[in-house]
């Protein structure tokens, strides 16, 4: 699956906001302060800072005197291993304000190598030397087939792994191309499918892989089949 990236300038103000998403966000402060709150854990980003906010990792924000930033939304691996902070913080942040003067003049330098730029600034990859357990995706997937028509939860099929629900979706994101949540959901729509093929009604459909409403079921496979 091809990586894809976005690099801007947004403008953060008093009003709190908060998300989650399914790729890397970077953020580089250019002026002012925006606090931060990810996965419960509080952050202020100053001029001159940055931080790597991952797939999944709930973050609220807010800046009270306002803050402007560079900011790369970004689904390629070379941030997995990278820390959160960087490790050149000083020429990281450099980076940053010259590819954000970059952007306002629309050189494409900035669009076409700006992410590597930025990686390299930031540090190198650390990829940790111990072997990491294998995560059985058969297993989990027929696990969890047979349990399509219950509420299923990240957290419980990390469990099956023995592995935290962070780390099951850092592998999940980087094994699959996608988050828990988006491999549950692509596991429903094949099989509705396969049921809808054998000639069941969609309400019976809709009941076996989880969705409350047929007509919920209807719109999700609008969007999941080929066109």
């Amino acid at each position: 699956m091809s990586s894809t990236s976005r690099l801007s300038v947004r403008t953060y103000g008093h009003a709190p906001g908060g998300h989650t998403h399914d790729h890397f966000q970077v953020i580089w402060p250019l002026h002012g302060c925006l606090e931060l709150e990810v996965e419960g854990k509080g952050v202020a980003l100053q001029v001159g800072e940055a931080l790597v906010v991952r797939p999944g990792d709930r973050h609220d924000f807010e800046s009270r005197s306002g803050s402007r930033c560079l900011v790369l939304d970004s689904t390629n691996p070379l941030w997995q291993h990278r820390k959160d902070r960087p490790e050149y913080a000083r020429s990281a942040s450099q980076m940053a304000a010259f590819l954000a003067i970059a952007l306002e003049e629309k050189l494409p330098l900035a669009l076409v190598s700006g992410e590597q730029l930025l990686a390299q600034s930031w540090g190198p990859s650390h990829i940790a030397s111990k072997v990491r357990r294998k995560v059985d995706w058969e297993m989990l997937t027929a696990w969890t087939r047979v349990r399509l028509g219950q509420k299923l939860r990240a957290a419980d099929i990390a469990a099956l792994t023995h592995l935290s629900e962070s780390q099951f979706r850092a592998r999940c994101q980087e094994e699959l191309g996608m988050t828990p949540m988006q491999w549950i959901r692509s596991l429903r729509l094949d099989k509705a499918v396969q049921l809808r093929e054998a000639g069941l009604k969609m309400s019976e459909v809709a009941a076996r892989v989880g969705y409350e409403t047929p007509s919920a079921l209807t719109a999700a496979l609008g969007k999941h089949l080929p066109r």
